[in-house]
Formats: structure tokens, sequence, C-alpha cells
């Protein structure tokens, strides 16, 4: 099994998720609940306790598995051997994407993804797939797919769903008992955020992926599969798309950090008002730079007004 990318995430995740905080001697969860917290079968997270065992990272005591030392990045598998299929190919579109390979309007043929990405073309197609319904990409009748590029009105249209389902996770979230997960999970990326920001005048390039983690969590606290399914859409336009305009990134991703913080703390004070009035200044930040992104071409775009990147 620890050759497989399933359990090789399950592992980190639950590094990241229970042991984050917790003291030297504190009782790991049940088996059970740690199943359902990580939404894995009981046979993965038995794998996982055990090898944790082997690395002196838990212990049995008393007839419980308890913490016998914190874990440390060496414990961690890399990241690379943790992705599944999907996430493969999502990274590596989404750089191709970020990296102006693709145009608006551009085709997209399954066959030649699949080998620049050293992947199925089955794996291709589903992946599209996603997007089709969302009319980002749009699927041809000679299998070819065509890229259609993001507009200002679809920017608009994007914002006001993703506003309506993270109110809702944020809400939830807040209702989350305490000792839920979630905010081990939560104080694990308040503490990263921290760590960037110290080191922000090399590493801003690094918020990308914070970002993700941290509105990805917030997602899956809503319980619904549909607004978390729907986040896949969200982590292609607000954390690459948006990454064409490098004018002032540092300081953007100052002020956002800044604002995840913000965020962070109202989450924390359970109060509904103030998770509201954080969440929207944070949304209609990431709309704004999204708005602005939609003007910045990729390295080597076409100057056509009409290619799909312009506002109309």
């Amino acid at each position: 099994m620890r050759g497989n990318s399933l359990f090789k995430r399950t592992y980190n995740r639950s590094l990241d998720l229970l042991l984050g905080g917790m003291p030297l001697g504190a009782p790991m969860t049940s088996e059970t609940q740690l199943a359902q917290t990580l939404g894995v079968s009981r046979t993965t997270v038995r794998a996982v306790l055990a090898l944790m065992s082997e690395a002196g990272i838990v212990t049995a005591s008393e007839g419980r598995r308890r913490l016998a030392r914190h874990p440390v990045a060496g414990d961690r598998f890399p990241e690379p051997q943790t992705e599944s299929a999907r996430t493969s190919v999502e990274r590596q579109f989404m750089q191709w994407v970020l990296h102006g390979d693709l145009r608006p309007g551009q085709l997209i043929h399954c066959a030649e993804l699949a080998r620049k990405f050293n992947t199925s073309t089955t794996a291709i197609r589903e992946y599209l797939t996603h997007f089709n319904h969302f009319g980002l990409i749009e699927r041809r009748p000679n299998s070819a797919w065509v890229f259609n590029g993001i507009t200002a009105a679809f920017a608009t249209e994007i914002y006001e769903i993703r506003e309506i389902f993270e109110l809702r996770s944020a809400h939830r979230f807040a209702s989350l008992p305490d000792d839920a997960p979630a905010w081990q999970e939560l104080a694990a990326i308040e503490r990263e955020h921290h760590t960037l920001m110290a080191e922000i005048d090399t590493r801003y390039r690094d918020f990308s992926r914070l970002d993700e983690r941290l509105h990805r969590l917030i997602h899956e606290a809503s319980l619904n599969r549909f607004m978390r399914d729907f986040y896949d859409v969200i982590s292609m336009i607000f954390h690459y798309h948006y990454q064409w305009n490098k004018v002032d990134e540092k300081e953007r991703n100052t002020a956002a950090i800044h604002e995840h913080l913000a965020y962070i703390a109202a989450l924390r004070s359970r109060d509904v008002r103030l998770i509201d009035l954080r969440c929207r200044a944070h949304l209609r930040t990431a709309r704004a730079t999204l708005l602005r992104s939609i003007d910045a071409r990729p390295p080597g775009a076409d100057a056509d007004a009409n290619d799909g990147l312009r506002a109309g």
C-alpha cells in the first residue's frame, strides 16, 4: 500500500490535520472517526497508523494510541508521490495555461496532452469534461476541444456563485465543534501564513498554494459535494488564471495574507456577522484581481481584442 498515492496523501494529511497542535501524550482519535474525517477506509487508516508507529510518531499506551513525538518535515512523503492521476493532470494543465501555452480559441487534442503529461487520454478527457459544463472548454465534433477563455462577464457570474457557496461553507465551519480536526488544520494553515509573511520577499509566489488550501478547507466544511466539486473550477480561475498579471504580485499577495489572517480570526470568533464581513471583503479583492488580470495577457498572447481575454 505504501506505493499507493492515496495512502501517501492520507498519511501526509493525517500529519497536518491531527498532529500539528497536539501535545505529547495526547490520545489519537478512533480509527472510525479518523476514516470519516479523511474520507478513506479503515484499512487505509490502519496502514497510516502502523507507519506512524514504525516512525515513532505514535505509540500504544493503556489501550490507546498516543502522540509520542511531533512530526517533522522528513516524515512526510514528497508531494509528487501523493498526487492522484486527476491531481497530476490538473497541476500540469494549470501550469500549461499559466505559462501561456494555451490561448482562447486554441484547439486542445487529448492525445497530444496525454503525451505531454505522461498520462492516458481517458484521464485528459475526464478532466476536460469537468470544465465543459461551465463553458470554459467546449468539445468539438472532431474529438478536439477548444479553450474559450474567461471574459469579465463570466468572472462576475462565477464570483457571485463563489460568494454564496463560501459564505455558506464559512458559517458551517464556524459551527464545527471545538475538537473537530478542521480547527487543527486551520491552525496549521495560520502558522504557515505567518511563516510566509516573514519570508515574503523571496517566497511571495508560494501564496497561491496556501490560498488554495485555506479556501478548500472552508469549502469542505459545507459537507456538500456540489459545492466542493465547484471549487475545482474556482481553483483554476482564481489560483492560476489571474497569475498572468505579475504587476505588484508581491504587494497583492502580502495584502491577501493580511486578509486571510483577519478571515481566520473571524472564523475562530464564530461571530457570523464578522465572518460575513471578512469573507466578503476578501472575495471582493479576489474578484478585482481577477478582473484586472483579464486584461493582462500571457507572454506571447495575440493582440486581437476578440481573443477572449478582453472584457466585452
